[in-house]
C-alpha cells in the first residue's frame, strides 16, 4: 500500500492515465508507503480533517481550498510522527499542498493503492 502524489493545473482525467498527463505540474512517487502509514495513523486515531478523508486504497482529489485547509493539519501530524521516513513524506506532502494552495484551479491527486 502506498500513496503517490500528483499536482495538476486543472482537474485531471482520473480514468485515463495518458489523458491526465497534459495537466501534470509535479509528482511525488518516492514516499508512498511512509505517507500512507502517516495518514493511516490519523484515521486509526479518529482525528477529523481533510487528511483523514484521503482514501488510502483509492483516489482522492483536493482543490486549492482543500489543500490550504490540509496544510493546517500537517503540523499536528508531524508531532505524532517520529519515523524519519514519515517525516520526509510529510515534508514532500507539505510542499505539494503549498504549491496546490498557491495555484488557482489546481488539484492535488492522492493516488492510493
Amino acid at each position: 500500500m502506498g500513496i503517490d502524489l500528483e499536482l495538476h493545473s486543472s482537474r485531471p482525467a482520473r480514468n485515463n492515465w495518458r489523458k491526465s498527463r497534459p495537466t501534470l505540474l509535479r509528482s511525488s512517487y518516492g514516499h508512498g508507503d511512509a505517507l500512507a502509514d502517516a495518514l493511516g495513523s490519523l484515521q486509526l486515531l479518529g482525528v477529523p480533517g481533510r487528511l483523514t478523508a484521503v482514501d488510502l486504497y483509492g483516489d482522492t482529489l483536493m482543490n486549492e481550498q482543500e489543500a490550504e485547509a490540509a496544510l493546517q493539519e500537517v503540523h499536528g501530524l508531524r508531532r505524532r510522527c517520529t519515523d524519519g521516513r514519515q517525516l520526509a513524506a510529510l515534508d514532500d506532502l507539505t510542499t505539494m499542498l503549498e504549491q496546490c494552495a498557491a495555484t488557482p484551479g489546481s488539484y492535488l491527486w492522492f493516488a492510493g493503492g
